[in-house]
Parts: structure tokens; C-alpha cells; sequence
């Protein structure tokens, strides 16, 4: 009986299937797309050409007519650019929409049609491309069909590949890498330093520990509970955990001293370990380092004996905030990634998590008592009327379909505090961010669907209590993502109801979890202007409290929101926008100064608009020095999701320039303009770039809390790609976050300046290649960093290869076959061949590039469009 309900079962399937694709008029999966890029620059404007090819490749035509392919592009599409026929149209967002108009003909099987157009700006590398295609019909409306065989044909000509005039600098070529690494020293494994990052103080001598079954832990009263975990962590590698409270002479003895918060000693000798702390807190980051001091290779097996060698260390940090930003709304990343992300914070001594949590594209934490903001915030998919749907749009590739895991998600209440404890146990103090007013249409949407519902219910009171939105507003303003529908307005009562139920859902959690909740960050970022203009409610509360502009809106707004988390003994963090004020110059120009209103209010800002060649280089700096605390989280040193390199392959965005590996290590907290060498297209700038800036004064060196890295997740759908852009940046974060301030900083003389950074990044290099990224393979059962690429340059008939962190494998081919992890192994130069090959292997094999999201295609021998590849 059971067997013929599967049978049955399995036949209904495949019927209902067949009817389905019956329904359409072809099989969209049959439907292939390609992207390329035509030129930037295009007739002299700030606007790319590309191209988008659509192959029939199904049995049947594509129709003339009755359908639209949706997809998702973060450029502004020029109206009427198309080819004739054909008209794309903006739905929301970064959500475009093309379809045929009368004229157009119809696509026949194994034909193609190219559909050439405009958008505002430029493309670079692929990240830019369109994404998330789908095909609606007219005959069933209610329905998208993914076409998912979508590739890139690569940019190779300078016209492609440039910006503009303006942009002075190519893409990075393999000689180029080659001349970047070459002042990169080969330091042997022995000589490096033992603990990362950086100790205060550290001696090693060559007398070291043994740990083995006969060792065992003793621990102070207060330092139980680390006791504990190192035994567990220290019983993976030997296969049983030393014994808590035992006696004996092999000893690793956890004390309470006299030091500061988050400092310890660790002392190392064959007789025993000590690690000494004045908290918790310290003896945690002692037992990191005491995990430091064990090579990679002991991880990966069950190990009789481990040598510990020989230090002597005390240890505090610079930075009492040691920060890093998770961007969960616009790409979700389930719980399990969440901790993983936690475990390699820990491991580096970070100790703030600022957790982005809601956003235009999605709202990612589950608030009991507002299920909308969940049930249709926390979802993004197709529904014929984007205004009036049970979901949020399909932004950023996610597709028609709510299941896309990137697109879709939430974290449970139960879940979230399970993070809370996650983090607390490590350390980690998570402060959360509920994104307003702007940036916030995940919120304003689920509250403006709720209001809908209870207003055909009757409930005109429930309806109208957490509304987020004027019903009768007019204002017409566009974000810089596009979106005309995502500012909370600040004039309505339900407005602030709302933020006083999520503020106090979330300190409940964090309650439960026993996890201290001290400040909320509030956003406060990109507004646009437009807002509130032509809302009655605004020019309401505006003559009520003689408001003379609805600028003054915004200081109305942050004055409210951080009386709330005020009465609730909570700071507010606040991107800088919230503590600057706009004016007017006496000739009429606008200008934005730090707001003295809210000066004394214990606001906190992380500062993020450092854009090299900007104009605001100096923003955190005026900020600081009008008595803001602040915390540096510059774009042109810390936004992790800005691509390594300016490569067509590399993965990132560009605006706010290229960040490498080395932008957070080279990083200055005191004096960035020292350091900074390229503007935001990687263009060379000097010391003039920095004229009439502000500098940091002595009391606003006092306000800098500390460094924050961010990784936005506009283009992050994976958690392999999340590794990838995080790590190893993080490590440079860590380092200048944590380390004292190195004497490369402090040196006036700029040649004996150059020579100490390019020793100490020479150091960090080989740290990374020989010690961290082999403990990255096998931590956590191993990370997906970045490899780099590796650097070629052929001199007399020699070719020679290198890469940026000594200690990864560079393999080679010489028939121009792509090299793998079982290629000859390079250890010296080469005779010249044009077909040779190099890639640069992990311990574990892993190489460069992999786990490309979408495919992109080889190179064209021959360039379909006029002029010359780059070298």
C-alpha cells in the first residue's frame, strides 16, 4: 500500500511538473544570458555601455511579445537607451524590469538577441554585473522562472577596464604584483614572532613546555570557567582533556594578578605555564595566545606531545574597542556562519560584534509582537504587484523565489540569544543595529502591510500603532540605492512606539541570555534629500514646534530616539551623519559641521567616510576634536567588502577605493593621512591631497575608541564568499587594533619611515603566510580566505614568480594547462615560456579565485570591439 501512494505520489509530481512547464511558453531554463561590458566612459559621460545577450537555446520560440525578464543592477539604467522594441523600466530598488514592445521579433530556437544599454557611472569588475534574472509571462502573472545559465564575458580592453580619463591607473597585471611583493622578505619560520597580534612585551627563549596527557590545569576561584574551556579546546589536540584541580609539576595555572581589564602575563617554562589576568577577560585572551604558540600542524591530528615553546609576554591591548560589523539584511548568513565568524574574532583578540541587523532589504531579527517584520521582512521574492505583496522585492540577486537562502531569512528569537551567549563566552560584546530613519524600508514596508491588514479588520487603533509611514505623504526622493519608499517618518507618534517595542524585545533577549546589553546602534546613514518634504504629519509637528526646515526633522528624530535608550540606560551609536549638522556658509555654500546639540549626550559614531580624494578625509578627526566619541571604520582602510584589487575577477565594489591586506595594517588611528598613498581609483596622491585638513588634537585623540572593520553583504551570498572578503583582512585589523603603535608610525624622517614599515610588513607577511593562514586551514575544521595571486616577471629569458605571504605553495605548469595542488612546486626562476603558468596553493590545496559565484568566460583571443588589450 505504502509503495503504491509512492508511486502515485511520484506520478502527480511529475504531471503537476509537466503542467507547469506546459504553462509557459518555452522552458526558461532553456534561456541563456550573457553580460559584457561595451565601454565605459561612453560619448564622453560618466556612463557605461554594456551589453546583455539572450540565446534561445529551448525547441521553441521566444515570443514577440507577453513577457518581461526581471533582474537586479545597482547602476541607473538610462531611460530609452535600449535597442528599439525593447524598454527597461525601474521597479524599486536595484530591481529593473525589460520587456518587448510592439516591433520586436520574436527569438527562434539557437537564435540570440543582444540588447545593448546605458547606465549612470562605470563597471570595473564583475561584481558589477546584473544578477538575479527571471522571466515572468504574461499568460501566468503570478509566477517568475529563474534563468540561471548566466556568465560574464570579461572586460580586456582599456576602454572596458577604465573608468574615464580621471582613472590613471590599470588593472593589476601579474608584473605589477610581482614589483608590489618584491621588497617582501623570505623570513624563516624559526625567527618570527610566536604571538599574533603583536604582544606588548615578548622574549622567547629556547626552553619549552611539554604538553601531554600528564598535563593537567589549575585554575584561581574567579577563573573556573576558562579552566574549563581550555581543557575541552586542549582535548581535541590530545585526545583527552587535562585534568581541573589536579597536582603536579606539569602544570598550567590560571591566576588572579593586579592588571588591567583584557591584560595578562603569560609565562611559558618547562616546569609549567602561567597565564595571569586581573579578569576574565585577560585570562581569555592569555589562553589565544598560549593557543598561538601552537603550530597549525598539531591541529590536525590527535597529537601525544605538543612542544609549547619558551615565552615570556605581558600583554594589553591598544584599542579598548576592537570592533567588526556583519551585514546580515542585505544577504543573510545563518547562525552556524554567525559563530564561526565569532570563533576567528575570538582567536584574534577582537571584542566588539556590531551586528547589522535590518536594512531596505531585509529585517533579520524576530520581534515578538510584530511577526510582519519577519513573515514578509525577512523575505524577498516575485509578486506581480511589488506595492501590496506578502514579501519584499527580489533585490541583489536573489531571485523569484522566497527559498533563495542569501535572499530569505531570520534569526529566532532562540537563535539570537544563542549568539548572545556564543559571544559572550568569547568575550565578544555584540551591540546591535536597527537601521533608521533611513535605509529602513524592510521595517517601513512590514509595518505598512500590517497597517493594511488591521485596517480591514477594523483595528484602526492597532493598525495605527506602529505604523512607520504617512499615508499621505507626497515626497518624492530617491536613495542612493534607488529605493523611493525606505525612510521612517520621524513626525509620527507610532514612529517611536515602535522603536520603543523593538529596543525593548531586544534587551529581553539579551536579559535571557545574561548577556550585557550597554548601547544599540540606530544607523542614520544616506537619507536622502526629498524626504518628509510633502508630509503632513512633518509640516504638522514642523509648526507645532517651530521647526524651520525638515532638516531640522533629523535633530528632532536623534534627540527622541536617544531619550529612549537613554531611559533605558542604554548609549546610542549612530553612524557620523547623526552628530553633524548642516549650515550655510556666509557666501551661501552648505556645509556640515559636528552638531554641538548632542555633543554631551553620550552619543558614540563610527566614522566611515574617509574617502581618499572625497573631501572628508578629515570627518572623524573634527568629529573627535568636537568631543564626539568616535570610532574609526574607514572605507579606504576597513570596509571589507571593497574588492583586494582593482582585477576583473577580484570580487568587491570599488567606490570607496581598493582594500587590501595592507590598508588596515598600514593604518595610522592617529594620523591616517601619513599613510595614505592611492585616492579611491587607485590613482597616486600626495601630502597636497591633505591640505587645510583637520588634524587630531590631543583631546580628540582622547574620544577614539578604537578601529572597526565592516563587511557590507550587497554581493555576499555565500558563506564561502564571506570568508573570502573577511579574511585575511581581519588579521590586519586585529593587529592595529590590538599591537602598541608601531615605530614605523612614530618616525619623522620619512626614508627611515619607509624602511621600518617595509621591515615590519615583511614580518607581518610572512606571520600570515607561514604561521596564520596555516592555522586558518585547520581551525574551525578551516577558513576560505583569500589567496592571493602570484606576482610573474620574466627578466633575460628568466622567469620569476612571488606572492604576498611567504609560506604558500606557488605551483607551475609550463604547457599553459592551469596549475593545480599536484604541479611542479616553484622554488626558483624559470626559463622563459610563454605558456607558463603559477598559481599560488594553501596548505590544504585550496588556490586563488575559487568558488566563483557566477561563471565568467574565458578571455576572447580575438576582441569582438576595436583597440588593444591591456598588457
Amino acid at each position: 500500500m505504502f509503495r503504491h501512494k509512492f508511486l502515485l505520489t511520484a506520478l502527480l509530481g511529475i504531471t503537476s511538473q509537466g503542467f507547469a512547464q506546459s504553462s509557459q511558453p518555452l522552458d526558461a531554463a532553456r534561456l541563456q544570458l550573457h553580460w559584457e561590458v561595451v565601454e565605459n566612459h561612453h560619448e564622453g559621460k560618466d556612463e557605461v555601455l554594456s551589453a546583455i545577450t539572450l540565446i534561445n537555446k529551448s525547441k521553441k520560440p521566444l515570443p514577440a511579445s507577453g513577457w518581461q525578464l526581471y533582474f537586479n543592477f545597482d547602476r541607473p539604467i538610462t531611460p530609452g537607451s535600449l535597442p528599439a522594441h525593447l524598454v527597461a523600466s525601474h521597479v524599486n530598488g536595484d530591481v529593473y524590469k525589460l520587456a518587448p514592445e510592439a516591433g520586436f521579433q520574436q527569438v527562434l530556437p539557437g537564435d540570440s538577441v543582444r540588447m545593448e544599454f546605458l547606465a549612470g557611472a562605470w563597471t570595473i569588475n564583475f561584481t558589477d554585473a546584473p544578477s538575479g534574472f527571471f522571466i515572468v509571462w504574461d499568460q501566468q502573472p503570478d509566477k517568475g522562472y529563474a534563468i540561471r545559465d548566466f556568465s560574464i564575458r570579461p572586460s580586456v580592453l582599456p576602454k572596458q577596464l577604465l573608468s574615464g580619463p580621471q582613472d590613471k591607473t590599470g588593472v593589476l597585471t601579474a608584473a605589477d604584483i610581482y614589483a608590489q611583493n618584491a621588497g617582501i622578505q623570505d623570513l624563516a619560520a624559526e625567527k618570527l614572532p610566536k604571538i599574533f597580534p603583536t604582544p606588548t612585551h615578548y622574549i622567547e627563549n629556547n626552553n619549552p613546555f611539554l604538553l601531554d596527557k600528564n598535563t593537567s590545569i589549575q585554575a584561581d576561584a574567579d577563573f573556573a570557567a576558562q579552566a574549563s574551556t581550555l581543557a575541552a579546546e586542549l582535548g581535541t589536540l590530545l585526545g583527552k582533556a587535562p585534568a581541573v584541580g589536579g597536582s603536579g609539576s606539569h602544570v598550567i595555572a590560571l591566576h588572579k594578578i593586579n592588571a588591567p581589564h583584557e591584560a595578562y602575563t603569560l609565562n611559558v617554562t618547562p616546569g609549567g605555564i602561567s597565564i595571569g589576568a586581573g579578569d576574565e577577560a585577560g585570562v581569555f585572551y592569555g589562553i589565544q595566545s598560549l593557543k598561538n604558540l601552537i603550530p597549525a600542524a598539531y591541529w590536525k591530528a590527535v597529537q601525544k606531545s605538543i612542544p609549547i615553546a619558551g615565552v615570556t609576554v605581558s600583554d594589553t591591548p591598544r584599542f579598548a574597542y576592537r570592533g567588526f560589523m556583519l551585514d546580515v539584511a542585505r544577504n543573510f548568513h545563518q547562525k552556524e556562519e554567525v559563530e564561526r565568524v565569532l570563533d576567528v574574532m575570538a582567536l584574534y583578540k577582537l571584542n566588539v560584534f556590531h551586528f547589522h541587523l535590518s536594512d531596505d532589504e531585509g529585517w533579520r531579527l524576530e520581534i515578538p509582537g510584530l511577526p510582519e517584520l519577519t513573515a514578509i521582512g525577512g523575505k524577498r521574492g516575485y509578486a506581480p504587484d511589488p506595492t501590496d505583496a506578502p514579501m519584499l522585492l527580489p533585490s541583489y540577486g536573489s531571485g523569484p523565489d522566497t527559498t533563495q537562502a542569501a535572499g530569505s531569512g531570520y534569526f529566532s528569537r532562540a537563535d539570537f540569544i544563542a549568539i548572545l551567549q556564543y559571544a559572550k563566552a568569547r568575550h565578544i560584546r555584540v551591540i546591535p543595529e536597527i537601521e533608521a530613519p533611513g535605509h529602513a524600508r524592510a521595517a517601513v514596508y512590514s509595518m505598512t502591510q500590517r497597517y493594511r491588514k488591521l485596517l480591514a479588520a477594523d483595528d484602526i487603533a492597532g493598525a495605527h500603532k506602529y505604523l512607520l509611514a504617512d499615508p499621505d505623504d507626497q515626497s518624492i526622493y530617491h536613495s542612493v540605492q534607488f529605493w523611493n519608499d525606505n525612510v521612517i517618518n520621524v513626525a509620527l507618534p507610532s514612529t517611536y512606539t515602535f522603536l520603543e517595542k523593538v529596543v525593548d524585545e531586544i534587551k529581553a533577549m539579551y536579559n535571557e541570555a545574561g548577556a550585557e546589553l550597554s548601547s544599540i546602534h540606530m544607523g542614520g546613514d544616506e537619507v536622502p534629500a526629498g524626504v518628509w518634504q510633502k508630509s503632513p504629519a512633518c509640516l504638522a509637528l514642523m509648526q507645532q514646534d517651530s521647526l524651520k526646515s525638515t532638516q531640522d526633522l533629523w535633530y528632532y528624530f536623534y534627540g527622541r530616539v536617544n531619550k529612549i535608550l537613554q531611559q533605558r540606560g542604554l548609549q546610542l551609536y549612530g553612524w557620523e551623519e547623526v552628530g553633524m549638522r548642516k549650515t550655510t556658509r556666509m557666501n551661501g555654500e552648505d556645509l556640515n559641521i559636528p552638531n554641538p546639540d548632542f555633543v554631551n549626550s553620550r552619543m558614540h559614531l563610527v566614522v566611515w567616510n574617509n574617502v581618499i580624494g572625497g573631501g572628508a578625509e578629515d570627518l572623524a578627526y573634527r568629529l573627535a576634536n568636537a568631543g564626539y566619541k568616535i570610532v574609526l571604520g574607514g572605507v579606504s582602510n576597513f570596509y571589507f567588502d571593497m574588492a583586494y584589487t582593482k582585477t576583473f575577477a577580484e570580487p568587491g565594489y570599488y567606490w570607496g577605493g581598493y582594500v587590501d591586506v595592507d590598508k588596515p595594517f598600514y593604518f595610522i588611528p592617529f594620523n591616517y593621512y601619513k599613510n595614505a598613498t592611492v585616492d579611491a581609483q587607485n590613482n597616486p596622491v600626495g601630502a597636497e591631497t591633505f591640505l587645510g585638513k583637520d588634524g587630531l588634537t590631543a583631546y580628540g585623540a582622547s574620544n577614539i575608541e578604537g578601529l572597526e572593520g565592516l563587511l557590507w553583504s550587497e554581493n555576499i551570498t555565500s558563506d564561502k564568499r564571506l570568508e573570502y572578503m573577511l579574511l585575511p583582512k581581519l588579521l590586519a585589523l586585529a593587529e592595529r587594533a590590538w599591537a602598541p603603535d608601531p615605530a614605523w608610525a612614530q618616525e619623522a624622517d620619512s626614508t627611515r619611515r619607509a624602511q621600518l614599515y617595509s621591515e615590519a610588513w615583511s614580518v607581518f607577511a610572512n606571520v600570515l603566510g607561514k604561521r596564520e593562514l596555516p592555522r586558518l586551514d585547520v581551525y574551525n575544521k578551516g577558513y576560505n580566505y583569500r589567496i592571493p595571486p602570484v606576482g610573474v616577471s620574466t627578466v633575460q629569458g628568466l622567469t620569476s614568480a612571488n606572492v604576498q605571504f611567504p609560506g604558500l605553495q606557488i605551483r607551475y605548469t609550463t604547457d599553459g594547462s592551469t596549475p593545480t595542488a599536484k604541479s611542479s612546486l616553484y622554488t626558483s626562476p624559470l626559463p622563459a615560456n610563454p605558456r607558463l603558468q603559477f598559481k599560488a596553493f594553501s596548505s590544504n590545496g585550496r588556490t586563488e579565485l575559487e568558488n566563483a559565484p557566477v561563471k565568467i568566460l574565458p578571455s576572447p583571443a580575438t576582441p569582438s570591439v576595436e583597440g588593444a588589450p591591456l598588457p
